[in-house]
């Protein structure tokens, strides 16, 4: 419970510091975090291709 109250509010940190900065900058940063997700998952989807034919 006590990590579901932190991370709430660590929302709301990031969320009122969107709310202030300048819309080109927040959505430059979603798309970053957009693409860094996407690298990721494809990494993790090869990584375990990879891993269940070995075995």
């Amino acid at each position: 419970m006590l990590f579901l109250v932190v991370a709430l509010l660590l929302l709301g940190v990031v969320l009122g510091a969107v709310a202030h900065a300048p819309l080109s900058f927040s959505v430059a940063a979603g798309l970053v975090i957009a693409v860094w997700l996407g690298v990721f998952a494809l990494r993790e989807r090869h990584g375990r291709r990879r891993s269940t034919s070995a075995h």
